[in-house]
């Protein structure tokens, strides 16, 4: 069998794929599970909002859900700045 041809036996499945992602990146989940939490909770007080407009709740429920997405992401990207940079330069064994 040649190296080039697809083997079901190699694949890896959903599972460990959606782990190994995660370990790569972890702010990535964090930031899917906020927005699930905060879209979640705009739901839950879809009830008891008062005298506010749906389309307003919702626009702030999404307004808000994104923003644990980005804010998530923008973590993940300075974290791995730093690992990348700075820790590297300041924090390297001196050469001898």
């Amino acid at each position: 069998m040649s190296s080039d041809e697809w083997s079901a036996a190699e694949d890896e499945g959903q599972l460990s794929r959606l782990l190994r992602k995660s370990r790569d990146a972890p702010f990535v989940p964090a930031g899917v599970a906020g927005f699930v939490a905060v879209l979640s909770y705009g739901l839950y007080r879809l009830k008891s909002r008062g005298g506010q407009k749906m389309s307003l709740h919702l626009i702030h429920a999404r307004v808000a859900a994104q923003g644990c997405a980005v804010g998530a992401v923008t973590l993940g990207v300075l974290y791995s700045m730093y690992k990348d940079y700075i820790r590297p330069r300041f924090f390297s064994a001196p050469k001898k």
